[in-house]
């Protein structure tokens, strides 16, 4: 060999070229044996493994002529493909088709290899050329198969794992579900927690930037959730239902948990007993209870063991986490819900709210208002009636509650406070010369509108109440917004002792001046048009909202990422032109007196215009055709909205890639409220300018309730229809029927939707698949 090829440098380090062994090397022997070792295979394609490295040094030293100790074979450094192709054992199987061949093939072959493995690569390159020119088709169908699958590289076979990790997180979730699929490594790196855990933040609990789609938190599943106590016993027989008059509804929204409580000592030992665990050493000595033997009532099951028992936390995969959560996503999107109706009001359900994060029970609860002058205490888990409070002489049209009380407002002028768990009544308040329409109340004020257009604002701590005065019809619907915050105010008792004394009643004949947190604001809707915010530590109307023409019904005050708002509104313009007359109804200098109280709000017919958007009925459903049929039951049905195109004429998909932190903005919390009226719309507006944001348009009939998330939008309306939003596109995207009259008041949760309506009925859509 010459030098100037043996100075060439290599990209691989192959085993010098094969030699053949000498002929008087080889034991005379008349025949030859069957395989006979005349060529030691070494191909430039390199088997490292321990025993193929051992023959080969066996077949050197046998064809040495002098006998010598062998020389150390150095550490070899192979390319990617050859360290490859080594695993494989595919030397092994060339070996075996060279040894098949006779003698002189047998040379010619290897001669052939010797020199290509000798040659630098140019001459490697020339000697490959010429190859290629005498191949026919077939010996070039040959390569071809060969090359397609030896020219595939794996990357992650030939970087770290954390290199791999780091180029994996630019890939969406459904890319990663597909490459999860290709091997057994790579689906050990798709899977991977850390990868999983960053499409969770960027999704769950937000709208991602980049698909633009969010997924629920279902804080009742993340919750360490005690074990369910006994249901109560099926509910009673179905009652039927007269159709009864329009009325006006009204719905709050509250975060609970559950306080817990004494059981007596034979409860817990019993308890202790179905568990496993030994009873205490006094209930093991002495005899059961003289009472035990005799028909005893199940327990409360709202009333919490003193002992509760809590299972261990149980953590699972951030992919599962992410998969469950896109499944509940999907099914709002396709409109796959499942329906139940709760039947045992005898009259109009006005209002009502759920809670499933209390620590006990475990099962959610949810407590509705009725014009039959009840409030019902409701397991949603099972559809069951389990507290009916009764105490109200008129229409129960607003309550609220959290873990310890519940409040309600009638119709007969007065609020009552009740232990929803044990159904008593506390304490009622009075101070309204008429029907109490709405309530809403935080851990130190207590807040109430009415039909004397006037709002009351109750203090827990100083147990002092003081009048607001400037609407001039109803009061719809109020609610509190903390400005400021109050971190060093001390909080009112989380139970019900004060309401159990006298020490509300000892502020209401008061006069001093209230001592109300600085910073803490209170929002009003009215039958006059307006929304008012009143400084409550100043006791004066800060600002009005103007801009709906009919009744204000509803209001929801909601928290989001201000980066997302200004994101949502680069393609919509602020509703500057909101007094602007439109078609259908005339336009004054005082758009709120002209739709008094008194008179029907008249169907819009609106014109599109600056930062309104109209929603198109769905494909199949006819919403004037549904309202001439009231009487009519209707099957429950989710009626889809198509999903507008991008411009490459697809849809976003979900599980956007990750985005690296240098893109992505400071997130800043920004307030959003958000309004339903009878004049068939529903607005947001921007509370530091008073200015209409964005109008939704798309009910026939008029607004009765709202509820909304960080996710979607839902409301409610008189033509007995539900609709679902997409909020930051102001988009219809699910219209709901099954309600026989008007839906008067709706409950958003992360997997469902709880409505009442004018027909008794309580309908649960349940998003959860």
């Amino acid at each position: 060999m010459s030098a100037p090829a043996l100075s060439t440098p290599y990209v691989c380090d192959t085993l010098p070229p094969p030699r053949l062994a000498s002929e008087s090397s080889r034991p005379p022997s008349p025949t030859p044996p069957p395989t006979p070792p005349l060529t030691a295979f070494k191909a430039p394609i390199v088997d490292n493994s321990p025993l193929a490295m051992d023959s080969r040094l066996q077949a050197h030293l046998h064809a040495r002529t002098d006998v010598s100790e062998p020389s150390q074979v150095p550490a070899r450094k192979l390319c990617v493909r050859h360290q490859r192709m080594a695993d494989e054992g595919t030397n092994l199987k060339l070996q075996q088709a060279l040894d098949a061949l006779p003698v002189q093939e047998r040379e010619a072959v290897s001669a052939v290899w010797s020199n290509f493995s000798s040659s630098s690569h140019p001459r490697r390159a020339l000697i490959l050329h010429g190859l290629l020119t005498m191949c026919c088709f077939s010996q070039l169908s040959l390569l071809s198969e060969q090359l397609s699958h030896l020219i595939r590289l794996d990357p992650f076979a030939v970087v770290p794992r954390e290199v791999s990790l780091k180029i994996l997180g630019y890939l969406d979730a459904t890319s990663l579900c597909r490459a999860a699929q290709v091997s057994r490594q790579w689906r050990s790196l798709a899977d991977d927690d850390i990868l999983w855990r960053g499409i969770c933040e960027q999704h769950i609990g937000t709208k991602c930037l980049k698909c633009g789609w969010g997924l629920p938190i279902l804080e009742k599943r993340r919750a360490i959730r005690t074990l369910s106590s006994a249901s109560p016993s099926p509910s009673p027989g179905i009652l039927e239902i007269p159709a009864s008059r329009n009325k006006r509804g009204h719905e709050h929204d509250a975060s609970l948990s559950g306080p817990s409580s004494k059981r007596t000592k034979w409860d817990i030992d019993c308890l202790r007993s179905l568990e496993g665990s030994s009873p205490t050493p006094s209930s093991s000595t002495s005899p059961p209870p003289a009472n035990m033997n005799r028909p005893t009532t199940p327990p409360n099951p709202l009333i919490a063991p003193n002992h509760p028992l809590i299972p261990d936390p149980l953590t699972r995969p951030w992919k599962d986490v992410y998969c469950e959560r896109l499944t509940i996503e999907r099914n709002w999107r396709r409109g796959r819900c499942t329906v139940r109706t709760l039947k045992g009001h005898t009259d109009g359900v006005m209002c009502l709210q759920f809670s499933e994060t209390l620590a006990h029970p475990a099962f959610p609860v949810l407590i509705s208002g009725s014009y039959d002058r009840t409030a019902r205490v409701w397991n949603l888990e099972t559809g069951t009636e389990v507290h009916c409070l009764t105490g109200h002489t008129r229409a129960v049209r607003a309550l609220q509650f959290d873990e310890a009380k519940l409040i309600t407002g009638s119709m007969d002028h007065t609020m009552r406070v009740w232990n929803w768990r044990t159904g008593k009544c506390l304490r009622t308040l009075e101070g309204h010369t008429e029907g109490v329409v709405c309530l809403t109340f935080d851990s130190n004020v207590l807040a109430s509108g009415s039909v004397d257009t006037t709002v009351k604002v109750w203090n827990f701590r100083t147990g002092e109440c003081f009048t607001l005065r400037g609407h001039c019809d109803w009061v719809n619907a109020v609610q509190l917004w903390d400005s400021e915050g109050s971190a060093g105010a001390s909080p009112c008792p989380s139970d019900s002792s004060l309401f159990e004394s006298g020490y509300m009643d000892a502020g209401l004949a008061s006069s001093s001046a209230p001592h109300i947190d600085r910073g803490k604001m209170l929002f009003s809707a009215s039958d006059d048009g307006t929304i008012r915010l009143w400084d409550l530590s100043l006791r004066t109307c800060v600002r009005q909202f103007k801009g709906h023409v009919g009744q204000v019904q509803s209001l929801k005050l909601l928290v989001v990422d201000e980066r997302d708002e200004l994101d949502a509104d680069a393609d919509v313009t602020a509703d500057s032109d909101v007094d602007a007359p439109r078609e259908g109804v005339q336009a004054t200098t005082d758009p709120i007196m002209s739709a008094p109280a008194s008179i029907p709000i008249p169907i819009v017919n609106p014109v599109q215009s600056a930062g309104a958007t109209i929603a198109t009925p769905p494909i199949g459903f006819d919403p004037y055709a549904y309202r001439s049929a009231p009487h009519v039951q209707p099957m429950p049905l989710a009626y889809i909205h198509p999903e507008p195109v991008t411009g490459d004429g697809t849809t976003k998909r979900p599980g956007g890639s990750h985005i690296p932190g240098s893109l992505v903005g400071e997130k800043r919390q920004k307030r959003v409220l958000i309004s339903g009226s009878l004049d068939n719309t529903i607005k947001q507006w921007d509370i530091d300018t008073g200015k209409v944001v964005r109008t939704l348009f798309g009910h026939i009939e008029g607004v009765w309730a709202i509820a909304s998330d960080k996710l979607r939008l839902v409301s409610g309306s008189h033509d007995r229809t539900i609709k679902v939003w997409v909020r930051e596109e102001g988009r219809c995207m699910a219209t709901l029927v099954g309600h026989r009259g008007a839906v008067t008041c709706l409950a958003l949760g992360e997997d469902k939707i709880v409505s009442g309506s004018d027909d008794g009925d309580i309908r649960l859509w349940s998003f959860s698949g």
